[in-house]
């Protein structure tokens, strides 16, 4: 399955770089374990940051980055089989969640629900 790994990006952290950081890496970490279960995750921050800075964006939030951030991870769900919710309170990826419900995706909330290949 290609799984969705959607987690807090910003949230918790005021737009400091470093918990953004941290929330980035603690979804990264998580789609390593879902690669070793056989699976192919993605992130859609690999798919938005990089077209956020090709675009032009000067700061986390600005109007090139709203106009992308969400909505490419919102098309990149459409091309997966399933979505997992990680890590604390993130109105992003809840928002994530309810993409993938309405797109008829798996939703998974733990890693141990996730069957192995």
């Amino acid at each position: 399955m290609m799984i969705l790994v959607a987690g807090p990006y910003r949230s918790g952290t005021n737009d400091d770089p470093a918990l953004i950081e941290a929330n980035v890496k603690a979804m990264t970490d998580t789609a390593l374990k879902i690669y070793r279960m056989g699976h192919l995750p993605v992130l859609g921050e690999w798919f938005a940051l990089p077209l956020i800075e090709a675009a032009g964006s000067e700061a986390v939030g600005d109007c090139i980055f709203n106009e992308l951030f969400h909505p490419v991870a919102l098309r990149l769900i459409q091309h997966c089989d399933a979505v997992l919710r990680i890590g604390g309170p993130s109105t992003g990826a809840d928002e994530m969640i309810k993409a993938g419900i309405s797109y008829g995706k798996r939703i998974f909330y733990d890693l141990r629900e996730i069957p192995p290949l």
